[in-house]
């Protein structure tokens, strides 16, 4: 029934569909009808993650629901898309995640509610495609299109210092993609193709020529993750962003940086990857150490999210370049494969138990301590709101990486 069914192109473009018709519904005045049909929206694509994953073939490598259009002849830019396992799974987290967000923006958000709606909705689109995309130049402009929904959102529903944030937010990862750009336009002179998949099986670059490629693809993915210390942006962007952006930022957007690593760095410039390994490891390492001192002096709940947040990226970053050392000191392949699923599997955690947390504080300030952040005032929660506090602690309990939750695991297998 599903095989000839566009069905990632329906998952892509159905919430940005959605989101026109959102802001068609006007002003504040109509209101609750922007709400309903950004739910049904958010529903409906989540549903359509079940066919999504029933479907998929979990013994297969290759890419599977492929759908391929030329789309600028001149220069052979196709609409590609595709999964395996782990995009499958990021599509299926995004629209999780987005439906959580939807739902706690129909309470928290009063004024301009259908811009708000049509922004995460268009965000929601962006990022399944670029989980999806198998176009270079396609996965570029859904790389570029997504950072767009998520500046308005922090400038427009943002804290005291919003534009300071969303400006800086969007300069880092702008300037960080130019040089990925660059890149791909270089791959696409070696290959006479947009195809990722062609760029795997490039086997004239010299060892100089993919060091440079690493490190264009690092300036973009870096930023993204974040790693230290190009992490600056974050912290800003998480404490003024409102709760959904906050959400969307901890559970989406920092694992497009590791995504990138898996997608292109290491797939297409191995040998480089591996000659650079211990830099990246040392880069994990402090950001692990560092950023999680950092972390503990912190007096806004948000901000010591957000720094917590870096170090838990230190260990996905860790876990993908750990195969290298693993392998070189003769290591077991494994071992090796151990080290990547503990990575991707730290990426899901994460996902669940920050969102979460940040969830948590949205309602904490948002409605109970008039917008405070400050954890000084966040006591004797536990007494009045005994539930709350009960499955808060399990989302930190994640987070700290307490055994029998999905944090240890993941941080168990990379180690």
């Amino acid at each position: 029934m599903w095989a000839n069914f566009p069905i990632l192109t329906v998952l892509t473009w159905f919430p940005v569909l959605g989101a026109v018709v959102v802001l068609m519904t006007g002003s504040d005045k109509y209101a609750k009808t922007a709400r309903s049909i950004a739910l049904v929206v958010a529903i409906i694509n989540l549903l359509m993650c079940i066919p999504l994953y029933l479907g998929f073939d979990n013994s297969s490598y290759a890419m599977q629901f492929q759908e391929n259009q030329l789309w600028i002849r001149a220069y052979k830019i196709h609409y590609a898309v595709g999964v395996d396992g782990i995009s499958l799974a990021m599509i299926i987290l995004t629209n999780f995640t987005g439906l959580l967000v939807i739902i706690a923006g129909c309470e928290a958000i009063k004024i301009r509610v259908a811009q708000y709606m049509a922004t995460f909705l268009t965000m929601q689109g962006m990022m399944i495609g670029v989980f999806a995309a198998t176009d270079a130049i396609l996965f570029y402009v859904f790389w570029e299109g997504m950072l767009i929904p998520m500046y308005l959102s922090i400038g427009m529903w943002g804290s005291t210092n919003r534009s300071y944030a969303s400006i800086k937010f969007f300069l880092y990862t702008f300037l960080g993609s130019i040089l990925m750009l660059v890149a791909l336009l270089y791959l696409y002179n070696q290959t006479g193709t947009f195809e990722i998949a062609q760029y795997y099986n490039i086997k004239n670059l010299s060892l100089h020529k993919q060091e440079l490629i690493f490190f264009a693809f690092f300036a973009a993915f870096a930023v993204k993750v974040p790693m230290w210390p190009v992490h600056t942006w974050l912290p800003d962007a998480h404490t003024e962003a409102p709760s959904g952006g906050s959400v969307v930022l901890a559970a989406l957007m920092l694992k497009l940086g590791i995504y990138g690593f898996l997608r292109f760095s290491m797939p297409i410039v191995p040998e480089a990857c591996q000659e650079l390994a211990w830099f990246m490891i040392v880069l994990s390492l402090i950001a692990i150490v560092y950023i999680g001192l950092v972390a503990i002096v912190q007096t806004d709940m948000k901000k010591l999210i957000a720094y917590s947040s870096i170090a838990h990226m230190g260990f996905a970053t860790l876990g993908c370049f750990m195969v290298y050392d693993i392998i070189h000191h003769h290591g077991t392949y494994r071992d090796a494969y151990m080290s990547l699923e503990g990575a991707v599997i730290q990426m899901i955690a994460h996902a669940f138990g920050s969102g979460a947390m940040f969830l948590g504080v949205g309602v904490l300030a948002d409605r109970i301590f008039n917008h405070s952040r400050l954890i000084r005032d966040y006591g004797g929660i536990a007494n009045v709101m005994p539930w709350f506090a009960a499955f808060f602690l399990v989302f930190a309990m994640s987070n700290v990486g307490l055994p029998g939750t999905a944090g240890f695991v993941g941080e168990f297998m990379l180690s």
